[in-house]
């Protein structure tokens, strides 16, 4: 079967098939898929049963160095012995359900926000890899915003209006907007990054506007109002008219850049139904020549 990469209706997002991921590493094939999240910025695989070290192998292949300093590092033991691989989702290292006052699961709430992942890390995260596991029997879905169609219909002077502005991005601030407190010791290991607000994206020379949850505030713009135009920002980008919508299934491997996307996780009843998910993010890294 032949690789095939099918666009789905909405302004980003298309369905891959024809390819194992298991063992990829034909040269032609990954640049293929790599095209493929230039025109897209996510990508669909269905049927793709990964174990955990053949996820981490795939990831380095497609993308290379991979993203371990994550926010739920710092609050406890990886339970697959590997930050690089990140647990999403509502078990502890005993298999059970976690409480409703975990502290992981009081953090991770805060991932039904509009997000872009490791954007508090310098380099960022490029494209993160997210492959289910468990899927419960009720919606679960992740949704998905194109940030390139956010930034293209803006007005010419909003446009012009974000030249040169860069964005500090922390996940303690995007944690404490919902009342989680990281204690002094995590959050010095969580110090923050500034980006650009709006980013070219190497390949394909588009331009992309690069906020979300993590996004603080703007530099050198008093707080409330470079809030206010984040927030501005944030609302223009998640209108209906920009947004995917992923219903997951077991063995669905998603990838998504993010660069150039925000998504967020949508409620479900958590406290009864396991979701088991796990991710891997790669750095965005200079690519080769």
């Amino acid at each position: 079967m032949t690789l095939h990469i099918q666009k789905f209706p909405t302004v980003l997002g298309a369905e891959v098939t024809g390819v194992t991921l298991r063992g990829l590493a034909d040269p032609a094939v990954l640049a293929q898929l790599r095209a493929g999240m230039d025109e897209h910025a996510v990508l669909v695989f269905r049927d793709q049963p990964l174990d955990n070290d053949e996820q981490l192998q795939f990831a380095e292949r497609f993308d290379g160095t991979l993203h371990s300093k994550t926010s739920v590092a710092v609050l406890g033991k990886n339970r697959f012995g590997n930050e690089a691989l990140t647990d999403i989702s509502n078990v502890g290292a005993d298999g059970e359900i976690l409480a409703a006052d975990d502290r992981r699961r009081m953090s991770t709430v805060s991932n039904r926000l509009w997000h872009t992942d490791a954007s508090f890390e310098n380099p960022a995260g490029r494209y993160s890899m997210l492959s289910a596991h468990v899927v419960p029997p009720v919606s679960a879905d992740t949704e998905f915003a194109d940030m390139r169609a956010a930034y293209d219909a803006l007005s010419a002077e909003g446009k012009a209006a974000l030249e040169g502005l860069q964005v500090f991005h922390s996940i303690a601030y995007s944690r404490e907007v919902m009342g989680f407190e990281f204690s002094p010791e995590e959050k010095e290991k969580l110090k923050g990054a500034v980006h650009p607000l709006v980013r070219t994206l190497p390949r394909t020379g588009r331009r992309s506007l690069y906020l979300a949850s993590h996004a603080a505030h703007i530099v050198g713009m008093p707080v409330p109002e470079g809030r206010l135009l984040l927030r501005d920002l944030s609302e223009h980008a998640t209108q209906p008219q920009f947004i995917y919508r992923h219903a997951w299934r077991e063995h669905d491997f998603v990838i998504w850049d993010n660069r150039t996307t925000m998504h967020r996780a949508r409620p479900f009843d958590d406290k009864k139904y396991r979701r088991e998910l796990r991710r891997t993010t790669t750095l965005d890294l200079p690519l080769p020549a």
